[in-house]
């Protein structure tokens, strides 16, 4: 569905990075630990991050203890909220990839894993000091957030989302 709050957006960027390589469903599973160890994802508080808590993230068990992901983290709070000032809010950047309107996969194709959007989401996230934003971790987020509708047809939830079709 779509997501138009800027710290939920947040929590969902830096948990789509945390997931390269490794399940969702593991991620799913230490969601309540990422929220108590990045405080409930705020992105202010996360900025302001040093190597003290840095480390103590490298030890938290009940995280992906991966430097690179969690330094990622920290710089993506900070560019994240470099965003916000510049457009007024991350959703305002965010939904303007999409004309402020869910996009659809056209009928009958499969389901991509990733697209010209979110190749152009990712090179102007990564152009903005982003990490951990490839197009593939893009196009899942997008996907997470309801820039793009990719459900069946049949499912209760396609047509409350609604969008254009053919633009993801």
């Amino acid at each position: 569905m779509p997501l138009h709050d800027d710290r939920r957006l947040f929590e969902l960027l830096i948990l789509e990075g945390a997931q390269a390589g490794l399940s969702w469903e593991t991620i799913l599973q230490k969601r309540e630990n990422y929220r108590a160890a990045f405080d409930q994802f705020d992105p202010t508080k996360v900025a302001r991050y040093q190597q003290r808590k840095i480390d103590q993230l490298l030890k938290n068990a009940g995280i992906v203890r991966n430097r690179l992901k969690i330094a990622a983290a920290v710089q993506n709070a900070k560019a994240f909220i470099a965003l916000q000032q510049e457009f007024g809010s991350f959703d305002k950047y965010l939904w303007q990839f999409v004309d402020g309107r869910p996009t659809k996969r056209k009928r009958g194709t499969p389901v991509p894993a990733r697209t010209t959007l979110s190749d152009a989401l990712s090179k102007d996230l990564a152009k903005r000091g982003f990490k951990f934003v490839g197009s593939t971790i893009c196009y899942a987020f997008m996907q997470a957030v309801g820039l793009v509708n990719d459900h069946d047809p049949s499912c209760f939830r396609y047509r409350k989302i609604g969008g254009r079709e053919g633009r993801s």
